[in-house]
C-alpha cells in the first residue's frame, strides 16, 4: 500500500521554503518526468518514493529530532518553480 507523492509535502516542506510537490523531477532509471507529487510514497522508518513508471527509488527522507537526511539519487534533475 502506497500514499501519492502529496506525503512528501510537510516533511519537505519543513527543510525548504516552497512547496517540492509541484516540482518536476525526471527518474534515473525510466526517464520519467512528473510532478514529485505523482510520486509513490512508503512510510517505514522514513519515506521511501519510487517513481510510477518503473518503480525504481528516486528519493528517500530520514528525520531525526536535530536534522534530516534527504537522497535523491535516483532523481535525474528536480525542476523548482519559484513564486
Amino acid at each position: 500500500m502506497h500514499l501519492d507523492g502529496n506525503a512528501l509535502a510537510g516533511p519537505l516542506g519543513e527543510i525548504f521554503a516552497v512547496d517540492l510537490t509541484a516540482a518536476v523531477g525526471r527518474c534515473a532509471n525510466c526517464g520519467l518526468q512528473g510532478p514529485v507529487a505523482a510520486l509513490r510514497v512508503y512510510e517505514g522508518a522514513g519515506l521511501v518514493a519510487r517513481c510510477p513508471g518503473c518503480e525504481e527509488v528516486v528519493l528517500r527522507l530520514v528525520r531525526g529530532p536535530q536534522e534530516a537526511w534527504l537522497d535523491l539519487r535516483g532523481t535525474v534533475s528536480l525542476r523548482i518553480p519559484l513564486q
